[in-house]
C-alpha cells in the first residue's frame, strides 16, 4: 500500500499538470474501482477547474471550482500517470488508452492524467467539499506529520497509557495520519525503539525523539521519490528509489547500520504484518 511519501510524491507530480487546469473532458470508463464511482462523474468533472491539489494522510484531494473536491486514493495496485505534458525534462505523447486504464481526465493545458489501476483496489469518489472532514475515508483522522498539531506533547500525551506495542499505536490512523508500516520500522529504527515495547512504557522523552525522527524519514523518502516496491511509480513512470535507503526494512539477516551495534536486523510479524528491527540496539 502506497505510503504518505509515495502519495505526496503523486500529489507534487500532478500539481503542474491539474493545479489551476480546467478538465476539458473526463473519461469514465468502468462504473467501479474498489467501490462504486460517483453518479454522473464523468458530466460533474468535465469542465471543473482544479482550485488546488492537497494531500490528507494517503488520500490526494482535487478541490474543484464547482463546489465539489475530488477525493483519490492509490490502494495497492493503483497508478496516476500523466502523458502529453512536459515532465522535467521529457514530454511524453497522450497515450491510448489501456486495458487498466480506468479513469482519463484530459485538461487543458494538454495533460492527459490516467489513473491506471490493474487490480482495482484503488478508489474515487466525489465529495461536497463543505463536508469533506465528514467523508467516512476522513473522518476521525489524526493530525498530519508535518503538521504543528503534531507535536511532541501531542504523541507523549496520545500514547500515554496505551497498552499495545508502540508500532501500532504509530499505525492507528486516529494518532497521526499518513504512516504506514515501511515508515514506522524505519522511524522505530532510527529511534532506538523497540516495535514490541508498550506504548504507554516507553518514556516521554523517548517518545517525544520520535516527532523530528518521523518527519525526517518522511522528508528522506519524498526527496527520493517514495519506495518501489511492487506497483509504486510517480506521475512520469518513474520509480520511486527510498528502498536502497532502508536501514532496517526488508533487511532480515543482515548487519545492523547503526553505527557500533553489532546486532542484525530480525523480522517479526505483529497483527499480521512484518516488522523488522534490531534486537540489540533497539530497546
Amino acid at each position: 500500500m502506497p505510503e504518505l511519501p509515495e502519495v505526496e510524491t503523486v500529489r507534487r507530480g500532478l500539481v503542474p499538470a491539474m493545479e489551476g487546469r480546467r478538465i476539458v473532458a473526463a473519461d469514465i470508463r468502468r462504473p467501479d474501482l474498489r467501490w462504486p464511482l460517483p453518479e454522473k462523474m464523468g458530466e460533474r468533472l468535465t469542465g471543473a477547474r482544479v482550485l488546488a491539489l492537497r494531500r490528507r494522510s494517503k488520500y490526494i484531494l482535487g478541490e474543484l471550482d464547482t463546489g465539489e473536491t475530488l477525493l483519490i486514493h492509490l490502494g495497492m495496485s493503483g497508478r496516476i500517470l500523466i502523458s502529453g505534458h512536459a515532465v522535467g525534462d521529457f514530454v511524453h505523447e497522450a497515450s491510448t488508452p489501456q486495458k487498466h486504464d480506468h479513469v482519463i481526465l484530459d485538461m487543458d493545458g494538454g495533460a492527459r492524467v490516467t489513473m491506471n489501476d490493474a487490480r482495482r483496489f484503488g478508489a474515487m469518489d466525489l465529495i461536497a467539499t463543505k463536508d469533506l472532514d465528514a467523508h467516512p475515508l476522513l473522518a476521525g483522522l489524526g493530525p498530519e506529520p508535518f503538521g504543528n498539531a503534531f507535536s511532541e506533547p501531542y504523541l507523549v500525551r496520545r500514547l500515554a497509557g496505551r497498552k499495545t506495542p508502540i508500532k501500532a499505536a504509530l499505525l492507528d490512523q486516529k494518532v497521526v495520519a499518513g504512516l504506514g508500516n515501511i515508515y514506522v520500522c524505519e522511524a522505530l529504527h532510527r529511534a532506538r525503539i523497540s516495535p514490541k515495547r508498550l506504548a504507554g512504557r516507553v518514556s516521554a522523552e523517548r517518545v517525544g525523539r520520535l516527532v523530528p525522527v518521523i518527519r525526517a524519514v518522511l522528508e528522506e523518502a519524498i526527496a527520493a521519490g517514495g519506495s518501489s516496491l511492487r506497483d509504486h511509480r510517480q506521475t512520469d513512470g518513474e520509480l520511486g528509489y527510498f528502498q536502497h535507503s532502508f536501514r532496517v526494512y526488508g533487511r532480515e539477516g543482515q548487519p545492523c547500520m547503526t553505527d557500533g551495534c553489532p546486532g542484525e536486523v530480525r523480522r517479526i510479524v505483529q497483527s499480521g504484518r512484518s516488522t523488522f528491527y534490531c534486537p540489540v540496539c533497539q530497546r
